[in-house]
C-alpha cells in the first residue's frame, strides 16, 4: 500500500489510471479492439476482402454485359463468320490467311507469359 501511495504522490496521473472504473474500460477497449471475435482487425480484414469481392462482382458483370451483347450479334450469320475469321482465323476453301505479327507485340506475349 505504501508503495501504490508513493507512486501516486510522484506520478499526479497515476491515481486517474489507478481507479478501478478506468482499469475495467482499458480491458474492455482492449479485449474489444484486439482479442475478441470482432475485433477492429479482424472488421478491417473482412472489409478487405469485402471491397475485393465487390471490385470482382462489377468485374463479372461487365463481363456478362459484354457477352450477351457478342450473343446478341452472333444471332446473325454474317457476324458468326466474322467472329470465326477473326476469333479461330478460319477461312474459306479458295482463301489464304496471312497472320502478320510485330516485333513489338511478340516480346509483350513473352513477357506476360513468363510473369
Amino acid at each position: 500500500m505504501n508503495f501504490i501511495q508513493r507512486l501516486k504522490e510522484k506520478y499526479p496521473w497515476f491515481k486517474y489510471i489507478g481507479n478501478r472504473y478506468v482499469l475495467v474500460f482499458l480491458f474492455f477497449a482492449v479485449w474489444m479492439l484486439f482479442l475478441d471475435n470482432y475485433s477492429y482487425i479482424e472488421h478491417r480484414v473482412l472489409n478487405k476482402e469485402l471491397d475485393e469481392l465487390e471490385t470482382n462482382k462489377k468485374y463479372y458483370q461487365d463481363e456478362i454485359k459484354k457477352d450477351c451483347l457478342d450473343i446478341k450479334r452472333l444471332n446473325n450469320p454474317d457476324q458468326i463468320e466474322k467472329y470465326a475469321r477473326e476469333k479461330y482465323f478460319m477461312k474459306r476453301d479458295s482463301e489464304d490467311i496471312y497472320i502478320i505479327e510485330f516485333e513489338e507485340e511478340m516480346l509483350e506475349e513473352e513477357n506476360n507469359k513468363s510473369l
